[in-house]
């Protein structure tokens, strides 16, 4: 009971960040119906970004953070501003666009901060808590507690703001939105901006746990991507059981088949979309291809 308990909490705080990555992709894809296939760049962008922040200027590292979600907000709002012109006209180019950003982030990463990677040091160096016999380290509080502030303030900002409204009206009709004056490019640009951040943000948080490198993006992205399946595609709150439902999954595979724990979570993910192919909650959004 208590090593299955020990799982459950080093799941979560992999969840957490995968859940994060999940959030980007569904946003992107409930305001535009476009799945940007450069997300997992984006997220280790922010990582590289986020670890030079704290590591080289020695910012504390929730500023260091803050600075890599700014980066990667602008970054979002730059290929989404590049992708506009094929938005409505070639659906296919848009994706293909999307791919070749990811390529072109992850050679530059390698460009700026070579092909080794680097091994970010925990801002936290606290000994682990000890609750129930259960070793639960002060890191992963801290990426619950980020991770849980983030998701409820992006709810609040979809649900409760006028821009937030604008941007889930302009998902379900372009053409009326544009008719009620509702700038449609405008709020893509946000949802980008916004995507990009939590990516960033899932980056920076990860960083301390696992070694960032070029192909960082690659593992946290495709899970990320699967967390989002798994949950409902454009849905927030399918994004966020998929990501910890995910991370569980991955920290018991971990425990019981070491090297062929990604196999195993990718096998019992296919084996539940045959079963339920839209996901927990079903697509929540309107798809424009």
């Amino acid at each position: 009971m208590q090593v299955a308990l020990q799982t459950i909490v080093g799941g979560l705080t992999l969840g957490a960040i995968y859940a994060l990555v999940a959030l980007g992709f569904s946003l992107v894809y409930r305001t535009m119906g476009l799945v940007n296939f450069a997300h997992g760049q984006i997220v280790m962008i922010g990582a590289f970004t986020a670890s030079t922040f704290y590591m080289s200027t020695k910012l504390p590292f929730a500023l260091a953070v803050v600075c890599a979600v700014v980066v990667t907000g602008l970054m979002g709002i730059v290929i989404e501003f590049v992708l506009r012109p094929l938005e409505g006209r070639d659906f296919d180019l848009m994706l293909i666009g999307t791919i070749g950003f990811g390529v072109m982030l992850e050679a530059l990463a390698i460009i700026i901060w070579g092909a080794t990677g680097r091994a970010v040091p925990s801002p936290i160096n606290a000994a682990p808590l000890d609750i129930w016999g259960i070793k639960v380290r002060t890191y992963s509080l801290v990426i619950l507690a980020v991770a849980a502030v983030a998701t409820i303030a992006l709810l609040v900002f979809l649900r409760r703001t006028k821009l937030g409204a604008a941007m889930q009206a302009a998902a379900m009709d372009r053409d009326a939105a544009t008719a009620v004056g509702i700038h449609v490019g405008r709020s893509n640009a946000i949802a980008f901006a916004i995507g990009a951040g939590l990516a960033a943000l899932a980056g920076g948080l990860a960083g301390p746990l696992l070694y960032v490198n070029a192909s960082l993006g690659g593992s946290l992205g495709i899970k990320g991507f699967a967390a989002a399946i798994l949950g409902g595609f454009g849905n927030i709150q399918g994004a966020i059981l998929g990501g910890l439902a995910i991370g569980i999954l991955d920290s018991w595979a971990s425990g019981q088949f070491e090297g062929y724990s990604e196999l195993v979570v990718f096998v019992v993910f296919a084996v539940f979309m045959m079963i339920r192919p839209t996901g927990v909650f079903g697509e929540k959004t309107v798809n424009r291809a």
